[in-house]
């Protein structure tokens, strides 16, 4: 897959998150799932998702508490199986 000239990959895989830009959204559940698996998959550090959208720790691991306790990472896989 060809990307712009003035596309790092880097951007182009956080692309692929569909991630806010900014803090000032909406936040969705769909959004702050998007967010936690963002970080897990490690498209993004920890560190600039908390910096981006201007959260706390506790936040951010009650997002990822509500992201596993929905199905997360499992319901995932099941479906790229």
């Amino acid at each position: 897959m060809a990307y712009p000239r003035d596309v790092s990959i880097a951007d182009a895989i956080k692309s692929y998150y569909k991630l806010p830009k900014t803090h000032r959204v909406h936040w969705s559940k769909a959004r702050k799932d998007e967010v936690v698996r963002a970080v897990r998959d490690r498209a993004i550090s920890f560190h600039e998702a908390r910096e981006r959208y201007l959260l706390s720790r506790s936040e951010f691991e009650q997002w990822e508490a509500d992201y596993l306790a929905g199905g997360g990472d499992a319901a995932e896989r099941m479906q790229d199986a």
